[in-house]
């Protein structure tokens, strides 16, 4: 795996190195001893699977409030979707910016998200499906977000968005105060 951090403090681009042969190719997704030579959370809690059926899908900004705060590594294996990070650490150089990168099932990319970001992606094909490893297990009673089309952020997104649930589309103006 080849690690390029953003230019966010903490998230990394974790490219795929491929060895192939006749038979196809192996690459690994996790390497815990890899991981923790950069820094990175190795705790993994749980792996998730999430499907979107149409382009333009939007889901997120979602985060867990500490003490149940989250490091995500997030891959594209099906389809093709802009992936976005924002830094909600207070004490971070880039507190209140945003990076976003395309993943496909095509680029061999996958995104480290460290605690302590709001987390989102759209879709930019039809039939996308991605998988996640998180370092906390789910709680419900510390799930927040902020919303994806926040003032505070300029997030640009590459389309606009179809399909938003309820939810996302009525989080609250980012606070920092609070």
């Amino acid at each position: 795996m080849l690690f390029t951090e953003t230019r966010l403090k903490g998230a990394f681009i974790i490219q795929l190195e491929k060895r192939g042969d006749e038979r196809g190719f192996f690459a690994r997704t996790f390497c815990q001893n890899e991981f923790s030579d950069h820094g990175l959370n190795t705790q993994i809690s749980q792996a998730n699977l999430a499907y979107s059926r149409f382009k333009g899908t939007l889901r997120g900004m979602h985060y867990q409030a500490r003490p149940h705060a989250e490091a995500k590594l997030v891959r594209c294996t099906k389809g093709a979707v802009f992936d976005v990070a924002v830094d909600l650490r207070p004490d971070s150089v880039t507190y209140c910016q945003w990076f976003g990168v395309e993943l496909s099932s095509d680029n061999d990319k996958m995104f480290y998200i460290p605690e302590d970001f709001a987390h989102g992606y759209m879709t930019i094909e039809d039939h996308c499906e991605l998988t996640y490893m998180v370092s906390a297990f789910y709680a419900p009673d510390a799930e927040q977000g902020v919303r994806w089309d926040d003032p505070t952020f300029e997030i640009k997104w590459p389309l606009t968005p179809k399909i938003i649930s309820d939810k996302d589309k009525k989080w609250a103006d980012f606070n920092p105060a609070s």
